[in-house]
């Protein structure tokens, strides 16, 4: 890794594969059905002439990436319009460059301390290509804040710093977090999805930021996100130990969620409950297009107030799942889920157990890291200083706070060449919490379910902490 030579030959497969795109659709005398073939074909060969001439810029093993995804998908609706060979040739080649875009990002990846650096093979330049496909959608439409917006941020961030030294929370960011009232009566009713019966659970989130908080209007007025939601997967025992289960960024819909956590697998086959719940400005919550929109935009606060809420309303859960008569309870989250699960560990009290899966664990790096670069440019420029954006998400960091769940009891898996949550921001939560048991598997950030390794944690870890006997 961290090899990519001037001009890095592996920049024609996308060339080559561009200019076959281009071939063909003049050959077809560019009709308009045909017009199509244009935008793989200019992705491939854009990608390729950048990657030939300027390597090194992540953005470029994204689109190429994404290009590859466009080639293959329109080449297989081709087979039955254009003849069979045009279809399979261009649906390799651009096959052929997808891959090359992990094999890209591999290589160009610095090795990191405490990190193992996993075998070179196709597979993995696949998985890591996918991670990049992801990614590039990301980019092209995450929404971002404009026109006088940054400056607003900024002088919240001043305001925020200022009233956090005040307060005490920077040295004692535990204080920040209020302890909420317990959850008596939620609405519940039945529902049914990929074959599961499910609870869809609701009540009044009673969040509030505290009360001289920058940014505490604007929350507020967030009004869909004032109600909490949640899924919940009940064992034929309710007493059984119970897995607070928290999804990642641009979740939070059933359908989703329990296909990423497999109930069958969680409920009938350990025997454990489960809860879903949906993070703020998530799924029913949103407030924007997307599910997820404004978490991760650059409103500082935003960030901030996000995660208090979570940790409010995953409390509120827990006193709720302890009324049923649950014996014990662990948390077990992925990516922002486990960012949430490490921050909880820290903030709740009584967990059986905490395992954060690929998880994030400094927003400040993720935003500068994959931030428009000229949106970031603009924050630095009118004053907005990445060690403020640390500093004021203090109170809100699993970095910053101690565990309370036992040593023996936590447990990490992370993607050694996962590109959404670099592994630096693994590491740093396995050092911060005392280097307990960790799996890194050799793959990208959504492929962690390919591994057996992490099933295999995720058991030992449940068993470990009398969450179940299988």
């Amino acid at each position: 890794m961290y090899d990519q030579p001037r001009f890095p030959r592996i920049a024609l497969v996308p060339l080559a594969a561009g200019l076959l795109w281009f071939a063909y659709t003049a050959a077809a005398g560019l009709r308009f059905g045909d017009v199509f073939r244009l935008i793989p074909g200019a992705l491939l060969f854009s990608a390729g002439t950048a990657q030939l001439l300027w390597p090194g810029d992540n953005r470029i093993a994204q689109f190429m990436a994404l290009a590859g995804v466009l080639g293959t998908l329109i080449s297989s609706v081709g087979l039955f319009f254009w003849g069979f060979g045009e279809a399979l040739l261009l649906g390799l080649s651009s096959a052929a460059s997808f891959v090359a875009a992990g094999a890209i990002s591999v290589r160009q990846e610095p090795h990191l301390e405490d990190v193992p650096v996993p075998e070179p093979s196709l597979r993995l330049d696949a998985e890591v290509a996918c991670d990049e496909a992801l990614l590039a959608t990301m980019t092209a439409t995450i929404p971002i804040v404009v026109g006088d917006e940054p400056a607003r941020v900024r002088d919240e961030l001043i305001e925020a710093k200022a009233l956090f030294e005040a307060q005490g929370w920077h040295e004692k960011p535990l204080a920040y977090h209020v302890t909420p009232p317990s959850l008596e009566s939620p609405r519940i009713r039945g529902a049914r999805v990929h074959g599961t019966d499910y609870d869809h659970l609701s009540f009044e989130s009673e969040y509030e930021p505290h009360a001289d908080e920058p940014g505490r209007a604007r929350w507020l007025s967030y009004q869909a996100n004032r109600t909490a939601h949640a899924w919940v997967v009940r064992h034929a025992d309710p007493s059984r130990p119970w897995l607070v289960c928290i999804h990642g960024y641009q979740m939070g819909s059933p359908i989703i969620d329990l296909a990423a956590f497999r109930p069958r697998y969680l409920v009938e086959k350990l025997g454990m409950n489960i809860v879903l719940p949906v993070l703020p400005l998530h799924g029913k919550r949103k407030m924007g297009r997307r599910s997820g929109d404004g978490f991760l935009s650059g409103r500082v606060m935003d960030m901030v107030h996000a995660e208090a809420q979570a940790m409010w309303d995953i409390r509120r859960l827990i006193s709720w799942v302890r009324a049923q008569g649950a014996t014990r309870v662990g948390a077990y989250g992925l990516s922002l889920g486990g960012y949430t699960t490490a921050l909880l560990a820290s903030v709740a009290d009584d967990l059986a157990c905490a395992i954060p899966g690929i998880p994030a664990t400094d927003f400040t790096r993720l935003v500068w890291r994959h931030g428009p670069p000229l949106h970031v440019a603009r924050f630095e420029h009118i004053g907005l200083r990445r060690e403020a954006v640390t500093e004021v998400l203090r109170v809100v960091s699993p970095l910053a706070l101690a565990p309370k769940v036992p040593k023996q009891h936590r447990a990490i898996f992370g993607g050694s060449l996962d590109r959404l949550v670099p592994p630096d921001q693994v590491r740093d939560l396995w050092r911060h919490w005392d280097r307990p048991k960790i799996v890194w598997y050799p793959g990208a950030h959504i492929t962690f379910g390919l591994h057996a390794s992490v099933r295999h944690l995720i058991e030992d870890t449940l068993r470990d902490a009398g969450m179940t006997t299988a």
